[in-house]
């Protein structure tokens, strides 16, 4: 069985993660190493453990989040169909087993907003993971641009943090945001991606709600009120 430990310790795919980073930092994209990738991977994988997930999917998601990037670098767009593809002979050549490997390579090829779409709960849990990753520290030390608004939404953001609620079926996305940006700014950029995490959520069967300086943005309570309804209209009690 090829572990979370086996990965961190490959050589091809470090390279691979550390090159990704420099081709972004060169055409002016925040963060995407180690950091970035080692986040995603924590968070994959704590999602689903509170879900209550087998430790194996647990550990697939977490092996998911670290390598999920290494397709940029070749080139930032398609990455993740890039990546996908480029990680399945370095798994197999580990020994990882065939269905295993079907499910890291199709989370790492469905996470991109653009051309993806949560397909299983590796998937979705590396979606949320990547995308709830907004912070202030994704803008490279000493880069900081005022007029670059990826630079002051992730500047803005002081704390982050996800988390469930299994008895209300809620993944929660929170953070605390000052005024170098704005809630606007932040869904400037981050609609698409949010809305992607919307969906992850639904599939792990939870309701996924943004909270920003302590206030829910999104309201997907509303959602599920009128679908509730409808379907009590559509099937209204037997007398």
């Amino acid at each position: 069985m090829v572990t979370l430990q086996d990965i961190q310790k490959n050589p091809e795919l470090n390279a691979l993660i550390k090159a990704a980073n420099q081709v972004l930092a060169a055409i002016g994209y925040t963060e995407h190493g180690p950091r970035h990738v080692g986040y995603v991977s924590h968070a994959a994988a704590e999602l689903l453990r509170e879900l209550e997930y087998p430790e194996r999917t647990v550990e697939l998601a977490a092996i998911a989040g670290l390598i999920h990037d290494v397709g940029n670098s070749i080139n930032r767009v398609n990455h993740g169909i890039t990546g996908a593809t480029m990680i399945y002979p370095i798994l197999r050549d580990m020994g990882m087993a065939p269905a295993e490997i079907a499910t890291v390579i199709s989370a790492v090829g469905n996470h991109e907003e653009q051309n993806g779409r949560p397909v299983s709960p590796v998937s979705a849990a590396l979606i949320i993971a990547d995308k709830s990753d907004a912070h202030r520290t994704r803008v490279r030390r000493g880069k900081f641009d005022p007029t670059d608004i990826h630079d002051r939404v992730n500047y803005s953001i002081k704390k982050n943090w996800v988390e469930v609620d299994r008895e209300e079926k809620v993944i929660r996305f929170a953070m605390t945001m000052d005024d170098t940006s704005s809630v606007m700014e932040f869904f400037l950029i981050y609609l698409t991606r949010m809305e992607m995490c919307e969906q992850a959520a639904a599939l792990l069967g939870c309701r996924f709600d943004i909270v920003i300086n302590g206030v829910t943005v999104n309201n997907q309570r509303s959602v599920e009120l009128a679908r509730a309804a409808i379907a009590q209209a559509s099937n209204p009690a037997q007398d």
